[in-house]
């Protein structure tokens, strides 16, 4: 069992005022005060400073936090591990491109392994998952893109190619086109957080470009959304492989790279550090 102290300490440092802490918790905020202190006088260090009216984690209080959220979470799972009778409970968060079209098969065979499971899948941006999975909301992620792999327990999941697509008739299919020649098109990309914007912004940071030399720009979250504007001619985007796939075997849409930069991606499983139970999670998605 997580000391109560610990848990007051993950609360605010989620939350980052003691106000909000302390209703959260059913707690006084002078409770949750003295839960704070007696971690300060315990470790020998200050957990918590104020830079006028902001509350800061100082750099002790970052290395207890991600020590304590993993503490937290092995605890949770072994209480539910320790039930009578408990069956496998797992909640998995996945990036849009292997939620929507890579992860299904795998999804599959764990159900028929486990028929009595409990299992959820979250289906979003990389950058909102990793905070899901830092407040302990996920066992573990499946995600695309860029991320501090140091603060977590990685391991690669697999390969995909990233290029750029086009409507059949568009002027770049089949081509290798230039970054400045890109610059004149509209592109259609995922949001900001997300992955497979992320992969694109990396290939042109190794051509010292930025998506501000990119004057018509439009965001957008839904993959589908994305394709059907291309296939229309209304501008070109950057996807992973499986996810243009059925749309480049119909003739929907059409291929093209970008000079000089070549493009791919990895998609990582990422959890906790000090997880107990990524062993198993390998075990039954790998």
């Amino acid at each position: 069992m997580l000391d109560p102290r610990w848990n007051t300490f993950l609360v605010l440092c989620e939350t980052m005022n003691y106000t909000r802490a302390a209703q959260q918790l059913c707690l006084t905020q002078p409770a949750v005060t003295h839960h704070i202190q007696y971690l300060e006088a315990h470790y020998g260090c200050r957990l918590f400073s104020y830079e006028g009216k902001v509350l800061h984690l100082t750099p002790a209080g970052i290395r207890l936090r991600d020590f304590t959220r993993s503490m937290a979470y092995n605890s949770n799972k072994i209480e539910q591990a320790m039930a009578a009778g408990a069956p496998v409970c797992l909640r998995m968060g996945t990036s849009k491109t292997i939620g929507e079209y890579v992860i299904a098969p795998k999804i599959a065979a764990f159900l028929r392994a486990h028929p009595e499971a409990k299992f959820s899948l979250v289906v979003d941006n990389t950058q909102t998952l990793l905070h899901s999975l830092e407040s302990g909301w996920l066992d573990f992620v499946l995600i695309e893109g860029f991320f501090e792999r140091s603060r977590y327990e990685t391991r690669l999941f697999r390969r995909e190619d990233f290029f750029g697509v086009c409507s059949p008739e568009h002027r770049f299919a089949g081509r290798v086109v230039p970054t400045e020649e890109l610059k004149k098109e509209r592109l259609i990309l995922r949001e900001a957080g997300s992955g497979t914007r992320a992969v694109f912004e990396d290939a042109l940071h190794r051509q010292n470009c930025t998506l501000c030399s990119f004057p018509n720009i439009v965001d957008i979250s839904d993959f589908s959304a994305i394709k059907a504007l291309v296939m229309q001619g209304l501008g070109v985007s950057f996807l992973y492989a499986p996810v243009a796939s059925q749309e480049l075997e119909r003739g929907k849409l059409a291929r093209f790279e970008l000079k000089d930069v070549p493009m791919s991606g990895a998609f990582y499983f990422a959890c906790l550090k000090d997880n107990m139970f990524a062993r198993s999670w390998a075990e039954w998605f790998w």
